[in-house]
């Protein structure tokens, strides 16, 4: 063999060589770059997948709070609709008590008791309003005003015309009174 021949078959092989040394460290990018793609893409998944759990985690404490409320407030209409009874029964009672019958007036204080007693099991408190109170507007509803009797009374509660009631927290009937000024 000649020197020609030799050299250009030791050309041939290292052109081969640093042929498949470029093909490897191709192949070796592009599994990086495979590999730094699928972390990408797992990144992003989990980004996805943890905004979605955090909203889920937030829809399920509103409506378990929705819920909640409505389960406090369900009975209120029912409530609103028995307090004219309740009234009744006060009502009621004063004008039996001026009359001689004691045993009819225990008979309808007895279903009184038990009436009220059945509503406070539900959630039904009666909001105090005495004579002598001061007046918040937030709690009272002023009905009239009229000249203070005393100084003492003076912006104050005079007189408790309707008695106002509360279920749980919130208060469905105000008490009516009059104020003196």
């Amino acid at each position: 063999m000649s020197d020609k021949q030799n050299t250009e078959d030791l050309d041939q092989v290292l052109d081969k060589d640093q042929a498949e040394t470029t093909s490897e460290n191709n192949i070796e990018q592009e599994e990086q770059s495979v590999e730094e793609q699928l972390r990408e893409d797992l990144a992003k998944e989990k980004d996805k997948f943890l905004r979605l759990f955090a909203e889920f985690e937030n829809f399920k404490k509103r409506t378990s709070k929705e819920r909640m409320d409505l389960f406090k407030t369900a009975g209120q209409e029912i409530m609103v609709s028995m307090l004219p009874v309740l009234d009744d029964f006060e009502r009621a009672l004063k004008e039996m008590a001026k009359s001689e019958d004691k045993e009819m007036f225990k008979g309808v204080e007895l279903i009184r008791v038990k009436f009220r007693e059945t509503l406070k099991s539900k959630g039904l408190e009666e909001v105090s309003a005495e004579i002598g109170d001061a007046f918040d507007a937030d709690v009272h509803e002023a009905i009239t005003q009229i000249p203070a009797p005393n100084k003492k009374l003076k912006g104050k509660i005079v007189d408790v015309v309707e008695k106002g009631f509360k279920l749980g927290d919130r208060i469905i009937r105000h008490p009516k009174v009059v104020v003196g000024n």
